[in-house]
């Protein structure tokens, strides 16, 4: 089975804190996991000092900006960025309520991967709760296209399921796939590692603009002109690590969706702004899923307002 398909909701036992630098503004972050109570989901604060900023429940409803990274809220003052990484953890490892305190505008980028924050979520362990935990089942085919490029959800009773497929026009990458059922130990041995990474051409011209002030070589992949890994110790699977960060991505994109879902997800060339603009084409059709308890998987429970992308807090 996927994800989380374990019956009750869950958190963490005790608080974790990280520390590292936020890929865009290159500043110090500092960021806490700690455990919270029965149907809270995952809520985002930022924090200046001991003063709230910004909160936001981690829905797709609270989604802002998504074109480098996926960003929780609207206004750069309250926003808190690049949460994809660690929502991929979260959700990957089955937590379904944590309250992430983010001393900045942005989570820290650590390695690039999703693999710390698994580190981080392990050393403290999860804790089940006497609530039974709900799902979305995808009923029917969704799918958004945008050129090329495209996205879809279809029903799949087998669990969470991904079949993600990138293509580039470069050797380095070219055209890459994969495929998976999305347990937590599938997860972390094939995914949780992959790197984000870019062009160098593109990271030089992002620092031009002040933007990807903290990315080094210590947190990305950088291919060079020559279509090769500028990164002295290559590549951590084999030639794939691109699709398998894309496809890291999309479990934390997807996370928004508030629940675990039970169906596959399928993309071509996609992206953060596909993967979120997919979860609004699923939410935005009433008959294309409905939510259930494990224990009873055919029957329909409330379509409550923290579940579909629904709810908001905000600041």
């Amino acid at each position: 089975m996927g994800i989380g398909l374990l019956g009750f909701q869950t958190t963490i036992a005790d608080d974790v804190t990280l520390t590292g630098t936020g890929v865009h503004s290159g500043a110090d972050v500092s960021i806490t996991f700690h455990p919270a109570e029965a149907n809270t989901g995952i809520v985002f604060q930022r924090l200046d000092g001991e003063r709230v900023l910004g909160e936001y429940l981690a829905v797709s409803s609270n989604v802002g900006n998504t074109d480098l990274c996926t960003i929780l809220g609207t206004s750069p003052a309250t926003w808190i960025a690049t949460i994809e990484h660690a929502m991929a953890a979260i959700y990957a490892v089955g937590i379904d309520n944590l309250l992430v305190e983010v001393h900045g505008a942005e989570m820290p980028i650590m390695d690039g991967s999703s693999a710390p924050f698994i580190e981080a979520i392990e050393q403290t362990g999860i804790k089940a709760l006497a609530v039974k935990r709900r799902y979305i089942r995808i009923l029917k085919p969704v799918r958004i296209e945008n050129g090329a490029s495209w996205s879809e959800f279809v029903p799949y009773e087998g669990g969470m399921r991904f079949e993600v497929e990138i293509d580039f026009d470069t050797p380095l990458i070219g055209r890459q796939s994969w495929q998976g059922d999305m347990t937590a130990a599938t997860f972390k041995n094939e995914l949780s590692r992959a790197r984000t990474f870019g062009f160098m051409r593109d990271v030089e011209r992002m620092w031009a603009a002040g933007r990807g002030l903290g990315s080094s070589l210590e947190n990305s992949v950088v291919i060079a002109d020559d279509h090769t890994v500028i990164n002295v110790e290559g590549l951590r699977y084999a030639k794939d690590e691109f699709v398998r960060h894309k496809t890291l991505d999309a479990v934390g994109d997807l996370a928004l969706a508030g629940l675990p879902f039970i169906g596959c997800y399928r993309s071509y060339r996609g992206g953060h702004k596909m993967n979120a603009n997919a979860l609004q084409a699923l939410f935005s059709d009433p008959t294309a899923y409905e939510i259930v308890e494990t224990a009873m998987p055919r029957t329909r429970v409330a379509r409550e307002k923290q579940v579909a992308g629904a709810s908001e807090l905000s600041a």
